[in-house]
């Protein structure tokens, strides 16, 4: 009898999920068309893990670089913490919102999740084979609000970078968040400057 169940998926932090896929599968199906169709199906999820997994790595690389700078905030806060132990790496993008100042400033808030690998903290390797995520600790939920001048991020007022883990995360927060970044904006004078006439 052949055994459906003998590959490996592409991505090393997948494998033990697909084998431990594979090996229910042969348990619970007996005869040669169910294991066909299982096989088929076990691939495909893999294939989907191995996908969104690549999807993932290059997410960070797709972001404009003004954000990446957000990111980068957030990631050289959260390597100076004492209690956080790994390496994290973008994940994805939850919400943007961008303000236009007049004179070239323009004020960003980006709400985005970072997951954390199996590298150790201050780790600077990008390489998703060489610092796979882990899936056994929470993402990290964090959102920065900074001012720009051209593609710079202004020291004033300070950048405000906000990161806790994902389940910790309350209503609370969220709307402080936000309201950080609407007195940001308030405050620079940018909601009236396009009500004054010349």
């Amino acid at each position: 009898m052949i055994n459906v169940f003998s590959f490996t998926c592409d991505s090393r932090s997948h494998n033990r999920t697909c084998f431990e896929l594979g090996s229910l599968f042969s348990k619970l199906l007996s005869s040669q068309t169910h294991r066909k169709m299982a096989a088929g199906l076990l691939i495909l999820v893999c294939a989907v893990a191995v996908l969104s997994s690549a999807e993932a790595q290059d997410s960070y690389n797709g972001l404009p670089e003004i954000y990446k700078k957000g990111v980068d905030l957030a990631m050289q806060q959260l390597s100076t913490h004492a209690r956080v132990q790994h390496h994290y790496r973008f994940l994805k993008t939850v919400g943007k919102l961008e303000t236009e100042g007049g004179f070239g400033m323009r004020y960003f808030y980006h709400h985005f999740h970072l997951k954390p690998t199996r590298c150790p903290k201050g780790t600077t390797e990008t390489d998703p084979q060489r610092c796979p995520y882990r899936n056994d600790r929470p993402l990290m939920d964090c959102a920065v609000c900074y001012k720009t001048s051209g593609e710079q991020i202004e020291a004033q007022p300070n950048p405000y970078v906000h990161c806790i883990q994902k389940p910790r995360l309350t209503e609370e927060m969220k709307k402080a968040r936000l309201d950080h970044y609407k007195k940001m904006v308030y405050h620079s004078g940018a909601p009236t400057l396009l009500a004054v006439k010349t």
